[in-house]
């Protein structure tokens, strides 16, 4: 087994609890998807949301999923001028026996735009 990491990104319609919700639940259940993961195969997971977005903790989409043995870290993203908005990111750590290149990330809705190289 090896210890790997997933990048993922979802841009969120606002700064509203249920819009941070559903977005980040998306975005986890994607990440899980297709790189076909359970619960137990997630180390930790690290969640940032840029600063515009305050509504709700990420996290708690990931704990509504069931990820409750998991440790899971909320922050917020550097607030540069010009970034795209209402974003929510996670690092998630993984073990797995697949090899790095073969590790899928995921950034949907309007976060595809982050990573056109690896956006699905």
């Amino acid at each position: 087994m090896a210890v790997r990491a997933v990048r993922g990104a979802v841009q969120v319609g606002g700064n509203d609890r249920a819009e941070v919700l559903a977005g980040t639940a998306e975005l986890v259940a994607a990440v899980m998807a297709r790189n076909e993961l359970s619960p137990e195969d997630v180390i930790s997971v690290i969640f940032t949301a840029t600063p515009d977005l305050t509504a709700e903790f990420p996290a708690l989409a990931a704990r509504q999923l069931g990820f409750q043995e998991v440790p899971l870290l909320c922050g917020a993203e550097i607030d540069v001028p010009g970034a795209m908005p209402r974003v929510v990111r996670l690092m998630m750590h993984i073990e797995t026996t697949k090899p790095r290149s073969a590790i899928q990330h995921v950034y949907l809705r309007g976060a595809a735009a982050l990573r056109l190289d690896i956006a699905q």
